[in-house]
């Protein structure tokens, strides 16, 4: 008989159940007893952060990550005052739903210029670091595949997030492996032995093929060609033990009901990662 794995790292990403708000994914992960929660700011927005962080605390769950802070490239001093302002309410919010994690997005080139949009995320992220560290809220650079380079990310590798990462302390900023933005990467199981000590969240989808949409085409873990449990063991050999997150866009999932969304979602998470 296979052995299956426990859920008792699980977190639902709550992009997989867009469809719910806020309150409905929070009572659909208790129902399920899904431990974990990721919450999307969107979400947090529509209740205001103070009902949000009650609904998190008396359902008993835990927040995994806020997401997301980042979207450093801009193209005035205006745009980049305003972004820095948004980062620092990120950091509130994470602080007060008592979420370890924000997750950065970091942002695409405004200009036609990506080395100069690797070098606001690298100056956005260190004019961050000292509120974050104030608030004991870590900072978590995600890599996204190159294919969202120019409109969501200009860091579309392991290598460059994990050298952003190593200028500061372990502490305050790492590093987020999500399977569907590095998995193809040639370098991945090196980055990621790199990023020992440093890894501050682990996400799980798959990549379908044919891929349907480049944003909304992610699939449901087993339904396509990443080696989950392979990328699984190398995260957990470099030190993560923390929530383990299912982060689908997926229009087609969206449609449908969110509890049998989470139902399926537990099933394939301890069948397949």
């Amino acid at each position: 008989m296979k052995k299956l794995q426990s859920t008792e790292r699980l977190s639902l990403n709550q992009i997989t159940t867009e469809q719910w708000n806020l309150r409905e994914a929070v009572e659909g992960c208790a129902k399920a007893d899904i431990p974990y929660i990721s919450l999307w700011r969107h979400k947090i927005e529509e209740i205001g952060l103070k009902e949000s962080s009650k609904l998190v605390r008396d359902a008993g769950l835990g927040v995994s990550s806020v997401c997301r802070g980042g979207m450093f490239p801009v193209d005035s001093a205006a745009a980049k005052a305003r972004n820095f302002e948004d980062n620092l309410r990120a950091i509130e919010e994470a602080y007060e739903l008592n979420a370890d994690v924000l997750v950065l997005v970091c942002g695409a080139a405004v200009n036609r210029d990506i080395g100069d949009a690797r070098k606001m995320i690298r100056e956005g992220i260190e004019r961050l670091v000292p509120y974050a560290k104030d608030a004991g809220v870590k900072l978590g650079i995600e890599p996204l595949h190159p294919m969202f380079a120019a409109e969501r990310c200009a860091i579309v590798t392991l290598d460059e997030a994990n050298t952003i990462a190593e200028q500061y302390d372990s502490s305050d900023v790492g590093v987020i492996v999500d399977v569907y933005h590095v998995w193809w990467d040639p370098d991945l199981y090196k980055q990621i032995k790199r990023a020992t000590g440093r890894i501050l969240g682990y996400h799980v989808s798959d990549w379908l093929v044919p891929t349907p949409d480049l944003v909304k085409g992610r699939g449901m873990m087993g339904d396509g060609v990443i080696e989950l449990k392979k990328i699984r063991q190398a995260v957990e050999e470099a030190g993560y033990m923390g929530p383990i997150e299912v982060e689908i866009f997926n229009e087609e999932i969206w449609k449908q009901d969110g509890h049998e969304v989470l139902a399926q979602m537990k099933e394939r998470y301890s069948e397949h990662v």
